[in-house]
């Protein structure tokens, strides 16, 4: 595949989602061809998922089928739209991947690391990120973001306590040390504008060195 793959990783509250609409748009105006999507989500059969995932009144739902779920919503999402737009040279930017499932559910909901990971490798065979941004910051400012806009989708991960949060952010650095080549950390906790420039820096910086 001729693309490139960058997906965008972090807590609850930590931006993302804002920065890669940002992102998408002042790619494009240098002339880059880009897709932009999310997870889950991003096609009809794996927006559909997510609906039962993130849906509040589903707290009965055990750890291993909202893996699955993630997986399979992952999955979907990949043949049906990532691989296609990698194939055709594009920058395909994901506002999540592998890496949430790692984090929330192999080690915040202890099911492991590892175990979480082979799920996902069934899912995805050998597609994994060529660039991973992690959007740092600690999660009692993420939750104070998510508090302060009313207008964000409240799901069923907002009904979890600190100490849940605390296990994601814990998770995305192990994965740091694990991955260290395919991620990068971004410090969340500045402005809007100073967090697009220091993420459009660091795609820019991977670009011009890869194509």
């Amino acid at each position: 595949m001729s693309g490139h793959f960058i997906t965008v990783e972090g807590g609850e509250g930590a931006g993302k989602t804002s920065i890669l609409h940002s992102l998408n748009s002042k790619l494009q105006d240098l002339g880059y061809d880009v897709l932009a999507t999310r997870e889950p989500g991003g096609i009809e059969t794996a927006e559909q998922i997510r609906k039962i995932i993130l849906d509040p009144n589903h707290t009965k739902m055990e750890e291993r089928t909202e893996a699955l779920l993630y997986a399979a919503a992952r999955r979907q999402h990949l043949v049906e739209k990532i691989v296609p737009a990698l194939k055709q040279g594009k920058i395909v930017l994901c506002d999540r991947f592998v890496d949430s499932s790692l984090a929330y559910q192999g080690h915040a909901r202890g099911l492991g690391i590892d175990e979480v990971l082979a799920i996902n490798q069934f899912a995805i065979q050998d597609t994994m990120p060529d660039l991973t941004l992690f959007f740092d910051i600690e999660p009692t400012k993420g939750l104070e973001r998510i508090t302060a806009n009313k207008d964000r989708e409240r799901n069923r991960l907002d009904l979890e306590k600190l100490h849940f949060h605390e296990k994601v952010y814990e998770a995305y650095h192990m994965l740091m040390n694990r991955f260290p080549n395919r991620m990068q950390s971004i410090n969340a906790d500045q402005s809007l504008e100073a967090v697009e420039k220091d993420t459009l820096d660091h795609i820019l910086a991977y670009l011009h060195k890869n194509e």
